[in-house]
């Protein structure tokens, strides 16, 4: 007897695992082409990177390499990283691409705007960080440095301190796209954001002291927006809610069409 039945409840699982695949080949081809064409500019990309620290090191004080290798593994680390931050809207591009034909056409409407807000905040925090926070960070540490130590910061520890600020304030410029997804499925309502205001402000607070070094600087930096965004995704929810007061006759996928009735 035939078990095409079996097959045919295979091949959706199977198709679903290719279209993933291919997905997962695309994001990795897309880094890889990007890490190719920057690779050769590796140790000026580093100069740009380290270029917040470098301007307030003492007179005659240059960044040093304690490991044999760290000359070339620490650009070629960073420009890896780069690549990857870069690559981030075609990474994004194929998740959604993998996801949208299971969403809802009132999903998709939501969903398209998050994902290029997502983006857009993930590299406005990092440039905040680049432009804003760093100067003000190094230009701290220089001024409290002991008199007879001379600064000379390793070019590894370096990367590793300025990719974990990087990542923290990317990452916390997505607290509006969080409230806002919050809001939208049902998680949430904006009275109780606004009734726990106080509590989500002390929270930032202490996400600062957590993910930011050590000082008093770098935390207020990074709290400060936290809580500045938390208030942009309440407004920005409040209007979502206001505009789903409107009643949605949207109940199937999006790829599917609507039924009819003869």
């Amino acid at each position: 007897m035939s078990r095409l039945p079996d097959n045919d409840q295979e091949m959706p699982l199977v198709s679903h695992l290719t279209e993933l695949r291919t997905r997962l080949l695309r994001c990795v081809a897309a880094v890889f082409l990007i890490f190719a064409g920057l690779f050769y500019f590796a140790q000026k990309i580093y100069t740009l990177v380290s270029a917040p620290l470098r301007q307030y090191l003492p007179e005659g004080a240059t960044m040093i390499a304690t490991d044999v290798a760290s000359p070339f593994l620490t650009p070629f680390k960073l420009t890896m990283i780069v690549a990857v931050f870069l690559a981030m809207p075609v990474i994004l591009h194929q998740v959604w691409g993998f996801i949208a034909p299971g969403l809802y056409k009132h999903e998709k409407r939501i969903a398209i705007p998050l994902l290029v807000s997502s983006i857009v905040l993930f590299y406005g925090g990092m440039a905040f960080a680049y432009f804003l926070v760093f100067p003000i960070i190094f230009h701290f540490f220089a001024s409290v440095t002991p008199e007879g130590v001379s600064m000379m910061t390793d070019i590894a520890s370096y990367l590793d301190f300025v990719m974990t600020l990087f990542f923290a304030f990317g990452v916390a410029f997505e607290i509006p796209v969080a409230v806002v997804l919050l809001i939208w499925i049902g998680v949430v309502d904006v009275e109780y954001l606004r009734k726990i205001r106080p509590y989500v402000i002390i929270g930032c607070f202490v996400v600062g002291m957590i993910l930011t070094p050590p000082d008093i600087f770098s935390q207020t930096l990074l709290a400060v927006p936290m809580w500045l965004l938390f208030e942009l995704g309440i407004l920005a929810g409040s209007l979502i809610r206001k505009r789903r007061g409107e009643p949605e006759d949207e109940e199937t996928p999006a790829d599917q069409p609507p039924s009819t009735q003869s």
